[in-house]
């Protein structure tokens, strides 16, 4: 009996810091989130805002892709809502869908909006980084796609983990160029997306290992002779 209590308490222990983390991670992202929309978004609700001058050029380009990635960037967190794939598995199905098809529109839209700003004067490199973002994040949203549809759920968890990271780059560089003041360098800005790139993959192995580490169940002493 002590030893099952144990386990009991061990357990409900580790489903207690999965959830404080995972609340964590969540606070984080939608810090980011509410970060970019005031700091970097708030010419969308002003048409004179002179952010538009710049965005004339390609505007119709950025409107499917500004649409299809913010349905990946507010969809893709709920996908990790346990109450949510739990309850209602049908909406969990679909939004997941949807944050597929954002993915997969948004990804090479941005790449070519990044490219048709070489002719604005932007360096190429900065489309080379462009292409490497959007071949990560297809690459890690069609392996979580194909996994679902094979029905193995646990790896589709982990390589939505990554996509949803490799996602958050968008957030991540806006947020580390603001902070620090840079966000009108170039060379920052370029500096910023390849190291959260580079990261990006780490990143998420480290968040899906602390879920694998908090999720394992304790299993109670087996009782020995002379206990």
């Amino acid at each position: 009996m002590a030893s099952a209590s144990t386990a009991a308490r061990q357990q409900a222990a580790s489903h207690a810091d999965r959830r404080l983390g995972k609340y964590a991670l969540f606070a984080l992202y939608g810090f980011m989130v509410l970060y970019v929309l005031q700091h970097n978004e708030r010419f969308l609700i002003d048409p004179a805002h002179p952010a538009w001058q710049h965005y004339e050029s390609f505007k119709w380009w950025l409107l499917p892709h500004g649409i299809a990635g913010a349905c990946a960037i507010f969809l893709g967190p709920m996908q990790f809502s346990d109450r949510l794939r739990q309850r209602y598995t049908k909406l969990h199905r679909v939004l997941g869908r949807v944050y597929v098809g954002g993915a997969l529109i948004a990804a090479p839209l941005g790449a070519y909006i990044q490219y048709f700003q070489e002719r604005m004067g932007l360096p190429r490199s900065f489309s080379i980084a462009g292409a490497a973002d959007a071949a990560l994040w297809w690459t890690t949203t069609l392996i979580a796609f194909a996994f679902i549809l094979k029905g193995n759920v646990r790896m589709h968890r982990q390589w939505m983990t990554r996509s949803l990271v490799v996602a958050s780059v968008f957030l991540q560089v806006r947020v580390i160029t603001g902070l620090m003041g840079v966000d009108n360098n170039p060379a920052s800005i370029e500096t910023a997306v390849w190291s959260c790139l580079a990261f990006a993959v780490l990143a998420s192995d480290v968040i899906i290992y602390w879920q694998e580490l908090t999720a394992r169940r304790p299993q109670p002493r087996t009782a020995v002779a002379g206990d």
